[in-house]
């Protein structure tokens, strides 16, 4: 008999070919910069690159703190350019963050690469299951692993190619953050509840 609980039928399965396209609340990116990243103010001297971009709701929210907002994609979306970040040549240290909710069949890659744009510190928003896996313990969390793993205590719900304030899910999502100057043991935080106070109205417009 098929299980049809909301929690099952609310999990997301993608093709491998897929865009894998689901644009991230602007409030859940403003909660990343009050919450988990701080110092606001410092931001304003700082660069950051959103590297898969879509339609720029996390690239348009970024702008209200960094000083310099790069943003580009694998495919089109009338957004940011077209550049496959695994394979565009940035510079080693080209930006000083790279904040950006990757695709997540490629998010190791993502971390991988971003390490090495990035000279100040990489934020990856993804599945709170993305802490499991024997391969990703090997390849980034054994040797590299976050300085913050913030996990948010509301959902932060997602719909494939657009925003819709309506939308509820049943998955959970944690912002993983490196921060280079940092090398003290990762520290395990909470995303308090904040969308009623950072959603706005004109996000959806």
């Amino acid at each position: 008999m098929q299980n049809t609980s909301h929690a099952v039928m609310s999990q997301r399965f993608e093709a491998k070919d897929s865009t894998d396209n689901f644009p991230t609340p602007p409030w859940a990116t403003r909660a990343l910069v009050e919450h988990v990243i701080g110092n606001v103010a410092d931001l304003r001297n700082m660069t950051c690159l959103e590297p898969a971009c879509g339609q720029g709701h996390m690239s348009k929210p970024l702008a209200e703190y960094f000083g310099d907002v790069q943003s580009s994609d694998a495919y089109w979306y009338g957004f940011g350019p077209i550049r496959d970040f695994l394979n565009y040549p940035f510079e080693a240290g080209s930006h000083d963050w790279v904040i950006t909710n990757p695709p997540f069949r490629l998010a190791e890659q993502f971390v991988d690469r971003a390490l090495t744009v990035a000279r100040v510190g990489v934020a990856i928003l993804a599945r709170t299951v993305f802490l499991e896996s024997a391969g990703r313990y090997q390849d980034i969390f054994q040797h590299r692993p976050p300085t913050k793993f913030a996990q948010f205590v509301e959902r932060v719900p997602m719909v494939k190619g657009r925003l819709d304030r309506k939308a509820s899910t049943a998955t959970g999502y944690a912002w993983f953050v490196w921060e280079k100057a940092v090398s003290a043991e990762p520290r395990l935080m909470w995303v308090p509840p904040c969308r009623k106070a950072l959603e706005r109205n004109s996000d959806y417009s």
